[in-house]
């Protein structure tokens, strides 16, 4: 009778010590999900400003390249012009003349239209690159958090302690990534991102 009484209590201690780990696990993996399901609206707003700049950066390169086309055109124009009004007379040859300097004039003004069209890609350009930090911290924050879930199911069904605990790695480098991408900071993990890519 003393056995039995002492079986069934290390068995009761067991089966407390299993749903306190149980109970652990449910919560923290619906805490994962609800950080996870945040992050993802975060990393959704990200994805599609990252859309944006990429159209208004490619936009704005192919005015600087309709601008240089059309620089090049009046430069030739100018210079067709000065060419033919050599045999001209001094009346035709004069107002040629006119008319290859007006070319040349607007060919300086789409230069100067050229380097600002420039400066405004590549600001929009660095912008797409301070997004796409971000967007690799939130992936990082999905994919660490995915296995830190995983493992703690494993957890679960194996009841085994030290699991839960190797669990809490990808989850704290999970929850840091997210944060980062949630709240803008500049943590880089770039040999993990470029290796990824």
């Amino acid at each position: 009778m003393e056995l039995d009484m002492k079986e069934l209590l290390g068995e009761e201690s067991e089966s407390k010590s299993a749903s306190k780990l149980n109970s652990l696990i449910a919560i923290s993996v619906a805490l994962l999900a609800t950080f996870m399901a945040i992050c993802e609206v975060k990393s959704g707003n990200v994805d599609q400003a990252m859309q944006r700049l990429q159209i208004d950066k490619n936009d704005t390169w192919a005015w600087y390249q309709a601008r240089n086309i059309r620089q090049e055109v009046l430069h030739t124009s100018a210079r067709q012009l000065r060419t033919y009004a050599t045999g001209q007379t001094e009346a035709v040859k004069a107002a040629m003349l006119v008319e290859a300097d007006k070319d040349d004039d607007l060919a300086s003004e789409q230069n100067k239209k050229m380097v600002e069209l420039q400066g405004e890609a590549k600001t929009i350009e660095a912008r797409y690159e301070a997004l796409n930090v971000h967007d690799d911290q939130l992936d990082l924050e999905a994919a660490s958090l995915s296995i830190a879930i995983s493992l703690l199911a494993m957890t679960a069904l194996t009841r085994k302690r030290w699991l839960f605990i190797v669990a809490m790695i990808p989850t704290i480098m999970g929850v840091v990534m997210g944060l980062a991408g949630l709240f803008g900071w500049g943590l880089k993990l770039e040999p993990l991102t470029r290796w990824l890519a």
